[in-house]
């Protein structure tokens, strides 16, 4: 059941650890904290309290309309941009020609 303070919705669920340790977090908040297989998450304990985070660094990588999106919190220069391509333009024309031996 979800439950909206402003705009974060609070989940309370009952979930439950098999023998291996294991526990399936429910999709709400899986879409939610957008959690998706293979990411990591930081675990805190104090006294009675388990609290899991996305291990989420500055920079985030998410897919948007098929594509794979890098968001640095900043512009990138158009110059980053340009010598980006050069340089896999460079790579992948090595890799033809064999000169990457």
């Amino acid at each position: 059941m979800a439950l909206w303070y402003g705009i974060i919705p609070l989940v309370n669920a009952m979930v439950n650890v098999d023998k291996a340790g294991r526990l399936v977090l429910p999709k709400a908040v899986r879409d939610e904290m957008r959690i998706s297989p293979g990411d990591a998450l930081e675990l805190h304990t104090s006294e009675n309290n388990i609290v899991l985070r996305p291990a989420r660094s500055q920079h985030r990588l998410y897919k948007k309309n098929g594509i794979w999106v890098l968001h640095t919190g900043s512009p990138v220069t158009t110059e980053t941009v340009r010598d980006t391509i050069r340089e896999i333009r460079e790579e992948r024309e090595n890799q033809i020609l064999g000169k990457d031996r």
